[in-house]
């Protein structure tokens, strides 16, 4: 077996055995395999695709590649994973909600890059948060207080990243397959026994129509069967920004208020979807509505806010930023955003949006560039709603100038006000 021999394979729209794919995925972990190579076979695979079968064992090889941990004596631990978006601080909500109503959270999240916001950034913007946890102490947190939240550690699927990496640098980045297997790869090393996922489409996700999602979403959901975990998928529209802050401190400070009680009502149907369903595959209810009841209670409680306050804690943090969200200040520039005409808002194009947030400071155009905590944009309308004419819609945050006229402008572009009534669509748009 040699890998000139699995690139002609792939090349001509062959189907790859489980030890061609070990072979490849082996080679390439260990310097072996050379990037000019491993460029020629994911480039084979984005033109040629894989089958069920072929993403499976690329997914389970992946995984297999580094260390999987073992979160089995945390009880059932159901993952949650997002595919992406603008304004997106579900996680930040959603798990401290999960973790107060009993199911064990244990999840690692990401850093974000270009104009999807990451997890870890957003929770090191709490002065203080440690994200990178050794193993032990992550799995003693969860095993105290039922929850806890970091950077991915250890040596969690080291084949994905350098494929992740690759595929970036050859414009390989939106193929099915490989996102598929990239995302079911880490989901499965980080030890969980069931993974809902959250699969955005729209504007400001990877995935751009809903059948692109479907797509996405059927074969995630196949290759977790496959691999023995039982996997939810969840389509969520990505049209426009999640809530109504984007950008690291901003989105904190919405999910703070989320947590007391004072949540937008498109979050609420992200969160109360996603976790009812986790409550499902934990064994805390077998009613979506009666999931739902239970959160909306937890949060009316101030046992889901009480339970967040206690993860940061746990982690370093500085709660008194959570307790007073005046203590993080505002940064240097604060340009309010004013409506030329009024009528009703048709459009906010979410991937405009998170590109302006990344021109104001708040993410990251190559892995290496750090943020601005303070920058980002509050929208005080959604679309369907009407507007006055010179009536604040926006506001922009930075401590750039030099590039604010620019983030302006483009701002300005991505939002379309009509005359005629506009039907908000629907959060959630399937279930799979």
């Amino acid at each position: 077996m040699n890998i000139l021999d699995i690139i002609a394979k792939k090349r001509d729209k062959k189907e790859l055995t489980k030890q061609e794919i070990d072979y490849f995925i082996n080679g390439y972990t260990k310097g072996e395999i050379p990037d000019y190579q491993a460029a020629a076979f994911v480039m084979a695979i984005y033109l040629n695709g894989m089958t069920i079968e072929e993403t499976t064992h690329f997914t389970l090889a992946m995984a297999n590649s580094g260390d999987i941990l073992d979160l089995s004596d945390l009880g059932i631990v159901v993952d949650k994973h997002s595919t992406g978006g603008v304004g997106d601080k579900i996680t930040l909500i959603l798990m401290p909600i999960m973790a107060a109503l009993g199911v064990p959270v244990a999840k690692m999240s990401g850093r974000g890059l270009g104009f999807t916001g990451g997890t870890a950034d957003k929770l090191e913007a709490i002065p203080g948060y440690a994200t990178n946890l050794s193993i032990e102490q992550f799995k003693a947190n969860v095993k105290e207080i039922g929850i806890s939240l970091i950077t991915q550690t250890g040596n969690l699927a080291p084949a994905d990243k350098k494929l992740y990496a690759l595929r970036d640098t050859i414009n390989c980045t939106n193929s099915i397959p490989l996102i598929a297997s990239s995302i079911m790869s880490k989901k499965i090393a980080a030890g969980a026994s069931k993974i809902v996922l959250d699969v955005t489409c729209g504007n400001g996700a990877f995935m751009k129509t809903k059948e692109e999602a479907e797509t996405l979403a059927f074969l995630m959901k196949q290759i977790g069967t496959l691999a023995g975990k039982e996997t939810i998928c969840i389509i969520t529209s990505m049209e426009e920004p999640l809530g109504y802050s984007i950008g690291n401190i901003l989105e904190v400070i919405e999910a703070i208020e989320a947590l007391q009680g004072k949540m937008k009502e498109d979050v609420k149907e992200v969160v109360f979807s996603l976790g009812s369903y986790i409550l499902k595959l934990a064994g805390k209810g077998d009613s979506i509505e009666e999931n739902k009841k239970k959160i909306e209670e937890c949060i009316a409680s101030n046992l889901a806010y009480e339970k967040f306050l206690q993860l940061v804690e746990k982690q370093g943090g500085d709660v008194s930023y959570c307790k007073n969200i005046e203590k993080w200040g505002k940064a240097n520039y604060e340009i309010p955003i004013l409506t030329q005409e009024e009528g009703y808002i048709q459009q906010i194009q979410a991937e405009q949006i998170g590109k302006a947030s990344c021109l104001l400071g708040a993410g990251r155009i190559q892995k290496e560039d750090s943020i601005d905590l303070q920058a980002g944009i509050i929208l005080h309308h959604k679309v369907g709603e009407y507007v006055k004419q010179n009536e604040k819609i926006a506001t922009l945050y930075t401590n750039r100038k030099e590039t604010l006229e620019e983030a302006k402008k483009i701002v300005k572009e991505a939002m379309t006000i009509t005359n005629l009534p506009v039907k908000k669509q629907n959060m959630i748009l399937e279930i799979i």
